[in-house]
């Protein structure tokens, strides 16, 4: 393949500022997938704030249904372009070929969900308890918003914080993860394509830490969304809290499945591993633990350990493959290690697939005997590593699902609505999937944890127009009683 050059885009043109940086295959780290430049003392963000800034009047006069048409062409181009993308996406994050084609193919649905919203009410009228007077309420876009996106999936989370910010009359400063500058240079080509005028999304290619103070202080933006690291997300907090400027975040998870004693079990096990090893692990809504109740526990861990065995890792592109690689080196070696120390103390390692010697790849691993304490029940891995406990009964697996500081997804397997009842009450998590995997989202829905993995705040849905606008309320005295905002009047 060919490296493609890539370039930030501020204003209505494509820049070539900042340190070249190499783009690399994940599946073979010596395949150059593109090479980019890097804005390392925050100049270019600056301009890009600027620029987002200037356009703002004009894009918030638009019309949104104006503003809606340049979502729904970018979906379509993006539908249109899909097969290339997917294949884009395999070389530069590593993600098989299958899930490649369904993260495209999201990213095209949520623009044109997007556009779609823009014909929705934008406020409410309400009554008063003053004689001639009428209130209603309008909601307004917050200014510029710096979208600030992680790797694991490099055009469908873009696309479903970028997409409400500009559908409500933003403007955006758009910094992708350093991993994946291709798939967001890809999508800015689609708006672009589409007839986004200049300066309404503007992108940066940029290290973190340059990004935050570039980002947020007196002639920043005036609104953060981001996913990514709890360590990343909640310095961005405190900077942001520092500066009044409105913040979003979705973090971590450490998703665990209930299993219970009269679940369907061949159904577990297959929805399981699809939220355990798909993406490799590396998402945060993958399922890490599972925790079988009573009679379970040795029939689901002999089914899993059968079915783990049977995945296949390698080549992203070739629809075989089950398990790709980690997204680098270093994230290969850190599960590694995590692995290695859940055995050291005392975890058995049930099942191991093989790997290729060349790339980034890790082994989908099933963890046996692991006890709740472990830090591999714990923390967060974003690898394919599968631990799996027992509990007792429901009052136990309850317990334990709900013993670690994430909350994100959880999932319950069960035939009885008792069971199913209580679990989704009781799981201290911002979203319940009743015999599926834990992960998955759709753009209608609201999507957030509880506890460490967000900020209490919701994406997606009509979440998203909470966060990407603000209330106005307006009260009307003074105007005729009879009228458009009269009640009483009968119109005939």
């Amino acid at each position: 393949m060919d490296p493609t050059t890539l370039g930030h885009r501020i204003g209505g043109a494509w820049r070539q500022d900042g340190e070249w940086t190499r783009d690399t295959n994940p599946a073979d780290p010596d395949q150059l997938v593109a090479r980019f430049p890097m804005d390392h003392d925050g100049t270019v963000l600056r301009d890009a704030v600027a620029a987002a800034r200037a356009a703002l009047p004009e894009w918030a006069r638009t019309p949104a249904l104006q503003r809606a048409e340049v979502l729904f062409r970018a979906g379509g181009l993006i539908a249109e372009r899909a097969e290339s993308l997917a294949a884009e996406l395999c070389r530069e994050e590593g993600k098989p070929i299958a899930e490649a084609r369904a993260e495209v193919g999201r990213a095209s649905a949520i623009l044109r969900y997007f556009a779609g919203r823009a014909a929705d009410e934008i406020g409410h009228v309400y009554g008063s308890a003053q004689h001639g007077t009428r209130a209603l309420t309008l909601q307004q876009p917050l200014g510029v918003v710096g979208v600030i996106t992680p790797w694991n999936f490099p055009i469908a989370i873009p696309a479903w914080k970028i997409a409400p910010a500009i559908v409500y009359g933003n403007t955006v400063v758009f910094k992708p993860a350093e991993a994946t500058p291709l798939l967001a240079a890809r999508f800015v080509e689609a708006l672009v394509d589409s007839g986004m005028p200049p300066g309404v999304v503007n992108l940066v290619f940029a290290p973190g830490p340059v990004t935050g103070s570039a980002l947020i202080g007196p002639s920043g933006v005036d609104a953060i969304s981001f996913t990514g690291s709890n360590a990343v997300g909640r310095r961005l907090e405190v900077a942001a809290a520092e500066a009044h400027c409105k913040i979003q975040l979705e973090l971590g998870g450490k998703n665990a499945v209930v299993v219970a004693e009269d679940a369907d079990f061949d159904r577990a096990v297959e929805h399981v591993l699809l939220g355990a090893f798909g993406s490799s692990g590396q998402k945060c809504t993958a399922t890490s633990r599972v925790i079988a109740v009573g009679s379970s526990y040795r029939p689901l861990l002999d089914r899993l350990t059968a079915a783990v065995a049977g995945l296949r890792a390698g080549d992203p592109l070739d629809p075989a493959t089950t398990i790709g690689p980690l997204i680098s080196a270093d994230a290969a070696a850190r599960v590694s290690s995590r692995v290695a120390a859940a055995v050291a103390a005392g975890a058995t390692s049930l099942a191991r697939t093989d790997v290729p010697d060349r790339g980034w790849f890790h082994p989908a691993v099933l963890l046996g005997d692991v006890d709740p304490g472990m830090a591999v029940a714990r923390e967060e891995l974003f690898g394919p590593v599968l631990a799996v406990l027992p509990a007792t009964d429901l009052d136990e697996a309850l317990a334990v699902h709900n013993s670690v500081g994430f909350g994100l997804s959880g999932a319950i397997f069960s035939r009885d609505l008792a069971t199913v009842s209580r679990f989704t009450h009781a799981a201290r998590v911002g979203i319940v999937h009743v015999n599926g995997q834990t992960a998955g989202a759709e753009p209608h829905l609201p999507f957030g944890g509880m506890g460490d993995s967000s900020s209490w705040s919701r994406e997606q849905g009509r979440a998203a127009e909470l966060f990407y606008t603000q209330t106005k309320t307006v009260y009307l005295d003074g105007l005729p009683e009879a009228g458009l905002f009269d009640h009483t009047a009968s119109g005939r």
